[in-house]
């Protein structure tokens, strides 16, 4: 194992680009100042793990910009003959909170014309296809409010509609109700979701997923405590499954950062009386549960879906501040 400095250097050289110009670089003071909230004894165990899960799940703006050029010229995508196919695409531009849509197009726009020479904006103006992009899906109520909003208002009587982001959890329900949506307008939307990394995280699939999900309830009172409180006893994990995409590094490394960060997670509820019932120790979500448990984080910013631990601010220290929406 390194040592204690290397550990604290190695993740903040991982995440140096996390909010780039518009926070503090992080270095590894900012790390040990948010891992010494924690027991001692379990510092480098944590940071260990965390530079193994990052190492998959922190989206670099480097690794998205890759991504979006392998995308503009992927042949499964766009065809034998990517620039002329492009030139067809709608590109969608529909959120109405938060910055990651823009962003992203910001890139497309970027990719388009050093590797096609032509400008996005010109793009779509007899659509055989339309784009909507984003940097990924949770829970996926952004993308479901979006595209039915989109359907409801303004999509032709028939389109082609291809959803892409980094990362993917399910998709089925939304799935389910832009196609209701579609129904109830009588339009005929043909959806097909691309993604860089799909992510595991079905109830059926719980012993074998790519989120935080503990295979115990921790044993201190505020966690009991916080557990007691749900109206439903919320899903447990078996012992011994693996992330499909081998986010963790093994059994030991994912229970010590369910364990650690649910009780923080906890404590740090606790702390922060301003957040509704929906912010959970793992992350929010809607219905009763610890949380939503993501470890995926972009250079542009933390998802809320993602352990409390990681992201929510004073009294907590984060490691990754995150900007609202």
């Amino acid at each position: 194992m390194a040592s204690t400095p290397n550990l604290r250097a190695a993740l903040a050289s991982m995440i140096a680009d996390y909010r780039a110009g518009e926070i503090p670089t992080p270095d590894a003071a900012h790390v040990d100042r948010w891992i010494s909230q924690f027991p001692a004894t379990v510092r480098d165990p944590i940071l260990t793990e965390l530079l193994h899960v990052f190492d998959r799940t922190y989206f670099t703006r480097a690794k998205v910009q890759t991504f979006i050029d392998g995308i503009v010229l992927n042949v499964r995508f766009a065809g034998a003959n990517p620039c002329e196919f492009w030139q067809g695409v709608k590109v969608l531009d529909l959120q109405t909170a938060g910055n990651s849509q823009k962003d992203m197009l910001t890139l497309l726009a970027n990719s388009l014309l050093r590797q096609c020479g032509i400008a996005m904006g010109l793009c779509g103006v007899s659509p055989h296809t339309y784009l909507y992009l984003d940097d990924a899906v949770f829970s996926g109520g952004r993308v479901r409010s979006d595209i039915i909003r989109w359907i409801k208002e303004s999509a032709p009587a028939n389109a082609k509609l291809d959803v892409l982001v980094i990362g993917l959890h399910s998709e089925w329900y939304s799935t389910k109700m832009i196609r209701e949506a579609a129904k109830a307008a009588s339009k005929s939307i043909e959806l097909k979701w691309w993604r860089a990394m799909p992510f595991e995280n079905r109830k059926s699939e719980i012993n074998n997923s790519d989120v935080m999900c503990p295979t115990a309830i921790p044993t201190d009172n505020a966690t009991q405590a916080y557990v007691t409180s749900l109206e439903k006893a919320p899903p447990i994990r078996a012992v011994g499954g693996k992330s499909p995409i081998g986010i963790f590094s093994g059994e030991a490394g994912r229970h010590l950062l369910e364990q650690e960060f649910l009780t923080a997670g906890v404590r740090v509820r606790n702390m922060c009386p301003h957040f509704d019932k929906y912010m959970r120790p793992l992350g929010r979500m809607m219905f009763d549960s610890l949380g939503f448990g993501s470890t995926i984080v972009t250079y542009r910013n933390c998802p809320n879906n993602a352990p409390l631990v990681l992201w929510a601010g004073d009294p907590w220290y984060p490691l990754f501040p995150r900007k609202n929406n």
